[in-house]
């Protein structure tokens, strides 16, 4: 959405996570970006990342949506949403063009850029993101942005995210059940990483681990560019799980005890602590020893991390993570994850917190948020560029919908046909 008056764009992210649903309201103008608004509320609606049940899903986006619209006073009708889950693969391509007169320009780039992704994917398998790690003109390599660069033959190589495109399509039709056009589909952990890392430390090599609620989404940055991003299936819920068996508590009360009185560590538990552990099942409540309690969660820490530890190492990269790790996301909010993931990992750990906003940004100062920054700032960098390539209504039509979900072709057009004023009002009022 586009006030006019100022030249300031209305950009909303839209983290849609196993255990919450938060909308983010940020004011993009030349000074940065500015949050309006934040809407946080539980879901039940999805399962390891992935939609399990559309309708829950819907109705934890409308609430979320409709506190984030009150809060910022906007009517908020376009979003980028977030997409995660052991679908999501990683896979490495490159791509050569010739230099059209000479000189690199933007149209030289996306050419290199879309040989790079005219790779075979599955058919039910679509490309999310094609993320350049380094250029080449010529025999000139390690070139960031080549732009304005002499030379004949420009080289890229890229890391290629893909998706299953059942999952996106649920994603996108969730939302567009609730009112609301997907201008882009982002990998979540990306948009986390976006909001929490500095671009020093991108460029000397960081490790970002974001613990969500039913996964573990990890990246790595060396040299300014991603070299690996996969999945673990296993985050804050299977820690929730373990207190709700190990306690013989309900799920709810598990998850309360663990957000208010557990420790990742259990050394840092006093020996004479105690908790009030409700039973389930008519049972009466009882007092144990809160160490206990930190006794369930560290072992499923531990793993976690371990498996962390485990993929970085396999992917020949760990020496080159000068910068350590930054750990993220809302399953990391427990007392001893810093020192606990420092000790597993062996490497510098610090929290990841969203930076680079302002306005009311102390309601997403906590990691849980990473993801829904992170999208305001991918969108806010998507509105930029498309203004340096000046796209026009016809092919913003075609970027916006379609290419995340290029099946629905002839029910978008029968929408548009059906409410011509809406679709229209949106797209002037969009940009």
């Amino acid at each position: 959405m586009k006030n006019r008056a100022d030249e300031s764009e209305i950009v909303v992210g839209l983290d849609i996570g196993t255990t919450k649903v938060s909308a983010v309201v940020g004011e993009v103008d030349s000074d940065g970006i500015t949050v309006l608004g934040v809407g946080n509320v539980p879901c039940r609606g999805l399962r390891k990342g992935v939609v399990s049940n559309i309708e829950w899903t819907v109705r934890s986006i409308s609430d979320a949506i409709e506190s984030a619209q009150t809060m910022a006073g906007v009517e908020i009708r376009t979003v980028y949403a977030s997409i995660g889950g052991s679908h999501t693969r990683c896979i490495a391509s490159d791509g050569v063009a010739a230099v059209s007169g000479g000189e690199v320009g933007r149209v030289d780039v996306e050419r290199v850029l879309e040989g790079a992704r005219a790779i075979p994917v599955d058919a039910d398998r679509q490309i999310l993101h094609v993320l350049p790690r380094e250029f080449t003109v010529d025999n000139q390599d390690g070139i960031r942005d080549p732009v304005g660069m002499s030379g004949v033959r420009l080289g890229v190589k890229v890391n290629l995210v893909t998706a299953a495109t059942s999952c996106v399509q649920n994603v996108v039709r969730t939302a567009e059940r609730c009112g609301l056009t997907v201008a882009d589909v982002v990998l979540g952990s990306l948009a986390s990483a976006e909001a929490v890392l500095s671009e020093d430390e991108k460029e000397i090599g960081v490790a970002v681990v974001d613990m969500g609620g039913g996964t573990t989404d990890l990246i790595l940055y060396v040299d300014g560019g991603i070299a690996h991003a996969s999945v673990i299936p296993a985050g804050g819920m299977n820690v929730t799980a373990d207190v709700a068996a190990g306690l013989r508590t309900p799920i709810g009360e598990a998850e309360r005890l663990k957000r208010n009185y557990g420790c990742a560590l259990g050394r840092m538990v006093g020996e004479e602590e105690e908790i009030e552990v409700p039973g389930v099942g008519g049972h009466l409540p009882r007092r144990v020893p809160r160490r206990v309690l930190s006794d369930i969660i560290e072992p499923r820490v531990e793993e976690i991390f371990a498996v962390v530890r485990k993929r970085i190492e396999d992917t020949g990269l760990l020496e080159q993570l000068s910068a350590g790790v930054v750990v993220t996301g809302g399953g990391v909010l427990l007392e001893g994850m810093m020192e606990f993931a420092e000790e597993i990992l062996g490497m510098p750990v610090r929290l990841g917190v969203p930076v680079g906003v302002k306005g009311i940004s102390q309601l997403v100062q906590g990691p849980q948020f990473a993801t829904g920054v992170g999208l305001v700032q991918f969108g806010a960098k998507a509105l930029t560029q498309a203004r340096e390539r000046s796209v026009g209504p016809a092919e913003l039509i075609r970027s916006v919908r379609p290419r995340v979900v290029e099946d629905d072709l002839a029910v978008s057009e029968e929408i548009q046909k059906k409410k011509p004023g809406r679709f229209w009002n949106w797209l002037r009022a969009a940009f």
